[in-house]
């Protein structure tokens, strides 16, 4: 597991979480906070090519290495 692979992995979490928290009446409001949240963060990132969380995993689990996996499938 590398940092990228796990920003990705909590993201798709994240959405579906807030995509359950939005099918209930009594929780959309937190619903909406938290793909408002997911929103303004990709908004950033785009912006800005700065990502805390895809920092945060990138020092945990270190950098993924997209060369080598081309290169082992080639082989």
């Amino acid at each position: 597991m590398c940092g990228d692979k796990a920003q990705r992995i909590l993201m798709a979490i994240m959405l579906g979480i807030s995509m359950g928290l939005l099918a209930n009446p009594e929780t959309v409001k937190i619903g909406f906070a938290l793909q408002t949240f997911i929103i303004v963060m990709i908004i950033i990132f785009a912006f800005t090519n700065f990502c805390p969380s895809l920092w945060f995993f990138n020092k945990v689990f270190g950098k993924c290495d997209w060369d080598k996996k081309k290169e082992d499938n080639e082989s």
